[in-house]
């Protein structure tokens, strides 16, 4: 029983941290659940302040023994959640951040790994809740530490790089040519974005420092009449197209995505651009610095 004991200490740190993180930029917590597209943009928000009230009350029950079998079933409950939002980002071929400890500033891609250590976290949820209010032994603290180290030690890939063995994501490839209706002639940023996308309008400024090195076309399957207000709310002032199959023609699954081309319309790089991390590493291989 002191082994099963032992996991609730390891709960309680990884939910502190986890609310901690989040808490100092709600907005950019409730951008990477939108990321999920899951829920409707005008309830993320709300869904990041629930989901830290949810986390701050399961680490108080775990931090109590008469409650805390309440919490460790929360805190499974957390966690089942989170990996089944994670699985359906891969079911549907998605490249973005879990958001698993806030916005993006250490971006770290939703796929084997995130699952791997919220799986684990679980797993340390429900040895929690079996063991409830075990009495306290010397030992718990030691164990405490190394199953936080175990969850540590799973490896956190690089931001923008896919992990080992993942299938290769849907979207334009490297020498295809981008299907999209608009003009080419120069090397051309294609940034597709949408007006309800919330990570899309925090990658506004991002798409707007680009344009001063190189051009920069925002694509969007939007009306033009919802998305040009939508822009002039947010200062920018980016040339636009308006191309309603752009999504199918290339394959793409979500905006916010950039496509780099050539001077002839030929992707020279393609992805994901949710972060400026992420639209930066696109950016270099695109070949602009």
């Amino acid at each position: 029983m002191t082994v099963l004991a032992s996991a609730y200490p390891a709960v309680i740190v990884v939910l502190v941290v986890a609310v901690v993180s989040k808490v100092r930029d709600v907005p950019g917590f409730a951008m990477a659940i939108d990321a999920y597209q899951i829920i409707p943009q005008r309830l993320t928000r709300a869904a990041a302040v629930g989901v830290l009230a949810s986390e701050t009350g399961t680490a108080v029950l775990l931090a109590v023994p008469v409650t805390r079998r309440w919490g460790a079933v929360l805190a499974a409950a957390l966690f089942a959640a989170f990996l089944v939002a994670m699985a359906s980002v891969l079911r549907r071929g998605m490249e973005i951040d879990c958001g698993c400890f806030g916005s993006a500033r250490r971006p770290s891609p939703v796929g084997a790994a995130s699952i791997t250590r919220t799986a684990l976290l679980l797993l340390l949820a429900v040895m929690a809740a079996v063991a409830g209010d075990a009495a306290f032994s010397p030992v718990q603290p030691m164990l405490a530490v190394a199953f936080l180290a175990l969850v540590a030690a799973v490896p956190r890939p690089r931001p923008g790089v896919p992990e080992p063995h993942d299938p290769a994501p849907p979207g334009p490839r490297t020498g295809d040519r981008f299907a999209v209706k608009a003009g080419f002639g120069a090397p051309t940023v294609f940034a597709l974005i949408s007006p309800t996308c919330g990570t899309c309008t925090a990658m506004l400024s991002s798409f707007a420092k680009t344009a001063g090195r190189a051009r920069v076309i925002l694509v969007s399957a939007v009306d033009e009449d919802v998305v040009r207000p939508h822009l002039a709310a947010h200062g920018i002032d980016l040339p636009l197209v308006v191309d309603p199959d752009v999504y199918d023609a290339n394959d793409i699954r979500w905006p916010p995505y950039a496509v780099v081309t050539d001077a002839d319309g030929l992707v020279l790089a393609a992805g994901g651009a949710d972060t400026p991390h992420r639209l930066r590493t696109l950016l270099t291989r695109g070949g602009i610095r």
